[in-house]
């Protein structure tokens, strides 16, 4: 128990904040590494020859991870020390961000995003379970709010810093950053958080977490391999089934403990169930367009990689602009209607976006790109302080769990889908006539090959297919981004509480507050 005393020296310890310094370089870098190698796949793939199957690996090798292990994460924190898993975890994303920048195959890439997945999950959890060790309770909000703000704009860094990084060095810098920004995590650590343990929390369930990684993998891999190996590819159907007989188990183990690591229970909660299901939808989006507008801007418009990074800023001055306006537009008209409209706008963006033809030019992707940004801050605000607004005080920290997993999984899904869906398109329209051989093969593994092969033969009419069979693709994901808005809007007004009472007084302070924590990740 702390004592009075100790409360104010605590106070007065002016280490507190040096501490948070560091903590918020650390989660700094787990935003960024959400984006930064996105702007450098074209790069990658270009010196490794990478196909777009490994590609969408890359990006969601790390997510998928870290999906899988942030509950279980946090809860070794609680019982063995928040101090020491945080430090670990440290350890092993500046490990696997080593690896990466060494790496000289594309394999060696995604086992370091992997485990850069694994470091990011024992950090994220703990990050924020470590602060009423430092802070006050009068100083925790400020304290929380400073690394959730970090957290999320990391994400629209990364693509500008990697652009940078790549302007000027080679492809493995946008691994080296992280070391010196996590060396400095873990020294701070070391030196000075206190170590914090919570015996009374539950244990980690290994077999939910086999059964949630495996389950998702799988998942991920069948969606991924399928347009390479053929929907009805025995391999690609088996992915399929473990991934149904894994998550099945895991809902149905979770179901019936006492104490789940998932409680599935809370979905119960239409208000919770609603607001998650934007929240993870928006982020299927999100991750989708970070994933496929890299590979447009480089391969068809001939943008360099900082040019990319820097070409993609109207879609995060949207969502920031928006962000400014959110919480008193929901205080006005309530957070059904402002998400309803939001995903409407998202809609219009993403058919809007559809249009785009070889020679319609940045300026028109700048218009429907900052379209899509606010349509996206404004149903995604709201659906993350509802979320967690909906449920009683002593279920919050379980919802927050239960909100990040699925939000990652969303994020993860938005990759190997529409990552799939533009490979399928983009390998049946590619004409590769007068093309034979392994040269053939590496036009059709991805755009950016297509273009390597084209200039080394000077075959101008394979990178104008290429580009043609590209933008095919990207319009026909951008349709599926538009219809899944709508579908998402129409069960927003179907499903989604209106306010409790009427006026202002029907949202809490605190319903829009925690955006920041999270609304970028």
């Amino acid at each position: 128990m702390v004592t009075v005393t100790q409360q104010v020296e605590l106070r007065l310890d002016p280490r507190r904040w040096w501490a948070l310094g560091a903590l918020v370089a650390s989660m700094l870098v787990l935003g960024f590494d959400m984006t930064i190698l996105n702007v450098a796949l074209p790069t990658i793939t270009e010196r490794l020859g990478a196909t777009t199957g490994q590609q969408q690996w890359m990006a969601d090798a790390y997510v998928v991870v870290f999906a899988a292990l942030m509950l279980p994460a946090g809860l070794l924190g609680d019982r063995f020390g928040r101090r020491r898993i945080l430090i670990g975890g440290l350890g092993v994303f500046l490990a696997a961000s080593v690896v990466g920048a060494l790496a000289t195959d594309v394999p060696w890439v995604i086992v370091a995003r992997a485990l850069m997945g694994v470091g990011g999950a024992f950090v994220m959890p703990l990050a924020f379970s470590v602060l009423p060790s430092l802070f006050p309770r009068d100083e925790q909000t400020k304290a929380l709010g400073m690394i959730s703000a970090a957290s999320a704009l990391g994400m629209p860094l990364g693509p500008i810093l990697g652009g940078w990084l790549l302007n000027h060095f080679w492809w493995g810098s946008v691994f080296v950053i992280n070391v010196p920004m996590v060396a400095l995590g873990i020294t701070a650590c070391l030196l000075l958080l206190p170590e914090t343990k919570d015996p009374a929390a539950p244990k980690v369930d290994i077999v939910s977490t086999v059964f949630t990684a495996l389950g998702l993998g799988a998942l991920i891999y069948g969606i991924i391999e399928g347009p390479a190996k053929g929907w009805t590819d025995p391999v690609v159907l088996g992915a399929f089934a473990a991934a149904v007989l894994l998550l099945g188990a895991l809902v149905l183990r979770e179901r019936r403990s006492s104490r789940p690591m998932l409680d599935l229970t809370l979905l119960a909660h239409r208000g919770f169930l609603t607001h998650t299901l934007v929240a993870t939808l928006g982020m299927f989006v999100l991750a989708g367009l970070m994933f496929v507008l890299p590979q447009y801007l480089q391969a068809v418009l001939g943008t360099d990689s900082l040019g990319t990074g820097l070409r993609m800023i109207p879609l995060l001055a949207g969502m920031l602009a928006a962000a400014k306006l959110a919480q008193p537009l929901v205080v006005k008209f309530g957070a059904r209607s402002v998400i309803c409209v939001a995903l409407v706008v998202l809609a219009f963006a993403g058919f809007l976006g559809a249009r785009t033809t070889v020679g319609s030019g940045y300026g028109f992707t700048a218009l429907w790109l900052t379209i899509a940004g606010v349509g996206f801050a404004f149903a995604m605000i709201p659906a993350m302080g509802g979320a967690l607004a909906t449920l009683p005080k002593d279920q919050a920290g379980r919802g927050s769990g239960l909100l990040s997993t699925v939000r990652q999984t969303g994020s993860a899904l938005g990759v190997a889908l529409l990552g799939a869906l533009i490979a399928g398109a983009y390998t049946a329209r590619l004409s590769t006539a007068g093309v034979s051989g392994a040269a053939a093969d590496a036009a059709r593994d991805s755009v950016i090959g297509a273009h390597v092969v084209a200039d080394r033969l000077g075959d101008r009419a394979l990178a104008a297919s290429a580009d043609a069979a590209y933008l095919h693709g990207m319009n026909l994901a951008l349709v599926v981004i538009g219809i899944t808005a709508l579908v998402a809007a129409v069960l927003t007004a179907a499903l989604m509480p209106g306010p409790a009472l009427p006026g202002p007084s029907a949202m809490s302070g605190t319903e829009v507050a925690p955006v920041s924590a999270d609304a970028g990740q």
